[in-house]
């Protein structure tokens, strides 16, 4: 999932340990999710959006319907 790696990026350029650290998970799940390895279980997911201040649908590239037009 590419988007965590842009938005570590947006955020000072945050390491996949410090963010790591701060979901409480282990870097390799980081690069894992962001390699796309690993499913991001909802529990995680809803971590990240959380932490990014961004929603679930934002981190998973869904568009809403009204913003293709």
């Amino acid at each position: 999932m590419k988007k965590i790696s842009e938005l570590r990026a947006q955020h000072g350029n945050l390491t996949q340990r410090e963010l790591a650290d701060s979901l409480n998970v282990t870097q390799a799940s980081i690069s894992r999710w962001e390699q796309n390895q690993l499913s991001i279980g909802g529990e995680n997911l809803i971590k990240l959006a959380k932490f990014f201040k961004v929603t679930t649908d934002e981190l998973l590239g869904i568009e809403d319907e009204d913003s293709k037009s």
